[in-house]
């Protein structure tokens, strides 16, 4: 981090990473130790029949609202690193789905969603413009 940050945004900046870090390592305990992330989670065990779907649709709910929200405040990059790596989720929902029910409609559902976020992620990468001048559209600095 460059002296030009104030020690606000470094404190921010520093506990984001570090709930991201915190994200990633529950995510990947998830892919690699299902049942023993969703006792650590408080899930009973076995889980009840419905409460892993819970989990997803509060966060499906969450990242929905992050979304509308970049978009609603012209956050053109930061939309679009983020549909950028839901384009990589749905491709790999669909490589689930592809090896659990193997549903045609379903994986090709996951598939265009993927496609979908992708080039909206470009579109809004393009909208950011980040080295326009201070004040331009897609360039919200201050000038």
């Amino acid at each position: 981090m460059s002296a030009k940050h104030s020690e606000s945004e470094r404190w921010v900046m520093g506990l984001a990473i570090a709930a991201g870090v915190a994200l990633l390592v529950i995510g990947i305990r998830f892919l690699v130790v299902p049942e023993q992330a969703a006792h650590f989670f408080g899930l009973s065990r076995p889980p009840q029949a419905f409460d892993l779907h819970h989990v997803v649709a509060l966060r499906d709910l969450w990242l929905a609202l992050i979304l509308m929200a970049l978009a609603a405040l012209r956050e053109w990059r930061a939309l679009a690193i983020c549909l950028a790596l839901g384009a990589l989720v749905c491709f790999g929902d669909s490589a689930i789905v592809a090896s659990s029910s193997g549903n045609p409609a379903a994986i090709g559902f996951h598939l265009a969603s993927g496609l979908y976020c992708g080039a909206l992620a470009v579109a809004a990468w393009r909208l950011g413009r980040p080295f326009g001048k201070p004040g331009e559209p897609g360039n919200p600095g201050k000038g």
